[in-house]
């Protein structure tokens, strides 16, 4: 089976790119800092520069490992659903789904190896760039070597196989009874439960904020994780919030958009759970970048204020987690374009068979971006609520306040990369899309 899924990769390639992508921007992050452990570990390093090194390792191995399962969950799950016709085929033919589980693990292992293995220079090089900031801000010893080893690598390859199999494996699986023609009431209880836990577990992280010490070093850390545990039990309740959201879309689409309003309309909610994908990505960037950016705004200002002898020390921490924050926010919004990359141009036999029917390009592309505007109303409000969920509490705890200081300005600039980000590779990728004839695209996508 191994054989057959890297002759299939090597046979069409493009259909893995968005995989290997996120595979290959995943490991490239857990290696980096997984890199700091190996170099916590050498010999002659004194115990200060080791914990620094170890904690900042651990908690941002946190954030990537989670998200780097979900940048792949996501394309993963569009990919495979590109494929339905292709499974439903090879069932009817004989195979079993034990057979096509098999196949599309063992190409999901692959894309995921071949990802690790492409990051492991960038990741070098990444470690190296860390370290030399933490010794900027004083955090490790200006004598300390970068060390790349087991640590990062395990991490890296363990983290981006893992998360591949896991997701293709239930991917396939659903795809697979799909094809059988069977519906997944289970696992659709499933993934409510699912959600409903990420959501009571980001509400206790939140709420742990309260019974901090206000002066505590490491208060950020409750609402900041209690926030992107919000993001990602959004996320995964997605299709059952996105239906009702477009109930209270439906009048307004309609009004503006008329015969394509309603279409975009019937279309999200048709293919509510595939959109899933898409949602995801966009629910924990925007939740994710707004509640970190606004947590640390607070914790500088509150640094600031706290008097002139940790004023130095502070502004260079504060530069290393805006880093760390960034690395994050930027593969988090890489993620989301890959993810709406690789579900609109699943849609090249659909948008040949509407002109076919008569549909102008225009109007498909109308279509497309009324699409977009929904999605992205859908998931801005969603990752905002789980945003601000975290920035309060952590608002009133460290200041006595209950909004920051900051202003809208930081939200604003996260809600416009969000909608330039989805409403551009949504229309460009259409557009791209559009530009092969209508008989062609519904001849090579059959």
């Amino acid at each position: 089976m191994l054989f057959l899924a890297m002759r299939s990769v090597r046979k069409r390639p493009g259909r893995f790119l968005a995989t290997l992508l996120s595979a290959f921007l995943g490991a490239v992050i857990i290696m980096t800092f997984g890199s700091l452990h190996d170099t916590a570990a050498a010999p002659g390093v004194d115990e200060v520069s080791a914990e620094s090194m170890t904690l900042s390792a651990s908690v941002v191995g946190g954030y990537g490992s989670l998200l780097v399962f979900f940048a792949i969950a996501s394309t993963l799950t569009v990919a495979v659903r590109q494929r339905a016709e292709e499974i439903r085929l090879l069932r009817c033919t004989g195979a079993t789904p034990a057979q096509i589980t098999h196949m599309v693990v063992g190409e999901a292992a692959v894309v995921a190896l071949a990802g690790a293995a492409l990051a492991v220079g960038p990741a070098v090089l990444g470690g190296r760039l860390l370290l030399g900031l933490f010794r900027d801000s004083g955090q490790v010893a200006a004598t300390v070597d970068p060390a790349f080893g087991a640590m990062a690598l395990g991490s890296g390859f363990g983290v981006a196989l893992l998360a591949s199999v896991g997701a293709a494996f239930l991917a396939v699986r659903r795809a697979t009874r799909a094809a059988a023609g069977a519906r997944g009431p289970a696992r659709r209880r499933g993934r409510t439960w699912a959600g409903c836990a990420a959501l009571v577990a980001g509400a206790g992280g939140v709420l742990t904020t309260y019974a901090v010490d206000p002066a505590d070093e490491m208060l950020m850390a409750f609402p900041a994780y209690g926030a992107i545990l919000l993001s990602v039990g959004f996320a995964v309740l997605a299709p059952a919030l996105l239906g009702r959201i477009l109930e209270l879309l439906r009048g307004p689409l309609d009004a503006l958009g008329g015969a394509g309003g309603y279409l975009s309309t019937r279309h999200l909610r048709r293919r509510g759970a595939e959109l899933a994908g898409v949602l995801m990505p966009m629910i924990i960037f925007t939740g994710m970048a707004t509640a970190t950016l606004y947590i640390q705004g607070v914790e500088s200002a509150w640094v600031t204020r706290s008097g002139p002898d940790r004023t130095v020390e502070d502004k260079n921490l504060e530069t290393l987690n805006l880093v760390v924050v960034g690395i994050i926010v930027v593969f988090s919004c890489i993620m989301l374009v890959n993810s709406l990359y690789a579900a609109t141009s699943y849609r090249r036999r659909e948008f040949g068979q509407q002109r076919l029917a008569g549909a102008t390009p225009g109007q498909v592309l109308g279509v497309v971006g009324r699409e977009a505007v929904a999605l992205t109303l859908t998931g801005l409000v969603l990752g905002t609520v789980a945003g601000i969920a975290g920035i309060i509490p952590f608002t009133m705890v460290r200041t006595d306040q209950v909004l920051p200081d900051q202003g809208p300005g930081t939200w604003l600039a996260v809600m416009a990369v969000a909608a330039v980000a989805t409403l551009g590779t949504s229309l460009g990728t259409a557009r791209r899309a559009l530009s092969t004839p209508a008989i062609d695209a519904v001849t090579v996508a059959a």
